[in-house]
């Protein structure tokens, strides 16, 4: 499966990476305005080869996506400390809607997943973008949550003691600080949480899960206070999803998408839990909230829907 990567900063380039890693790919093009950045990123993972499986890693130009089963955009400004994902709007959006107006111009039934901040608007952005060109709404979709609730399970494995993997919980709503952690549907083993706890004889209080709750909301602030910016975690979220298309595995991942309506917001990309196939999403799925995790979804959308007003102009209905 040959995949574009638009964009070889620290995200695409270390996406690049991971999906050499997990074997989903015959062919990577990485393309960058900054050529010599796409070249040696290419080059450097190349080198790779050897020691994984066969993949062609080249960089080029737009025009070399053609054939390409999913594009991946990560191309955008940076998020610098003490700056908001909102904040990155303006600086974003025209980069954007170029960026997937280009490459679907070579890649007409490429999947397209968006990862540049903040990914719930670029990816509106983008679906406007694509289906001025025919492209459905199923075909565009962004990174969203998928992170955060890799953060939150990893969290959660660490307190409870459990492999991740066998942790259910979601984040949905916005990439950002308006961010929900659905606790009320969290199970492990197929119990609830509060059950499993008490099966196991383990105290979760109320200050607990609000350190958790913090530490997901805060992640990434705190890693790019530390080193400039976020890019194994959302490399390899970006990976999975290549995976999980090339395997048409049918896995349940928190994307964002356009939505018509939620919970009274209309007309919103926001993450909620979506199965995702080979032809990209398939179907959204229902998640259950109690009414206080209801009214922080119903802000979250609130959240995007006002910047994307605000900033990009775009129409609510």
């Amino acid at each position: 499966m040959k995949i574009g990567i638009i964009g070889s900063g620290f995200v695409g380039s270390t996406a690049a990476y991971a999906i050499l890693m997990n074997k989903s790919a015959s062919e990577i093009v990485l393309v960058d305005a900054n050529k010599p950045r796409a070249t040696a990123e290419a080059a450097d993972i190349l080198h790779a080869v050897p020691f994984v499986h066969p993949v062609t890693v080249r960089a080029g130009e737009m025009e070399d996506l053609d054939g390409a089963k999913v594009l991946i955009v990560t191309a955008g400004a940076a998020q610098q400390p003490g700056e908001s994902r909102l904040d990155l709007l303006k600086r974003n959006a025209v980069i954007i809607r170029t960026m997937v107006r280009h490459g679907l111009t070579y890649a007409k039934d490429a999947i397209v997943i968006v990862a540049t901040n903040p990914v719930d608007i670029m990816t509106h952005l983008a679906a406007v973008q694509a289906a001025e060109m025919g492209v459905a709404t199923s075909r565009v979709f962004g990174s969203g949550t998928i992170l955060d609730t890799a953060r939150f399970r990893s969290l959660l494995s660490t307190r409870l003691r459990v492999d991740p993997q066998h942790i259910h919980g979601y984040v949905v709503g916005e990439h950002g600080d308006s961010e929900v952690l659905a606790w009320s549907g969290v199970s492990v083993a197929g119990l609830g949480l509060d059950d499993f706890c008490a099966a196991r004889a383990i105290s979760l209080p109320l200050q607990d899960r609000a350190a958790i709750d913090r530490d997901v909301r805060q992640a990434a602030y705190q890693i790019i206070a530390g080193k400039k910016a976020t890019y194994y975690g959302i490399g390899a979220a970006l990976a999975h999803l290549v995976a999980v298309i090339a395997g048409d595995r049918h896995a349940i991942m928190t994307v964002c998408t356009p939505i018509e309506e939620v919970l009274g917001v209309k007309n919103v990309s926001l993450s909620l839990p979506h199965l995702v196939g080979s032809d990209g999403l398939i179907q959204r799925l229902p998640i259950s909230l109690n009414p206080d995790e209801e009214l922080q979804l119903q802000a979250s959308a609130r959240v995007i829907r006002a910047a994307c007003d605000d900033m990009c102009g775009c129409a609510s209905s």
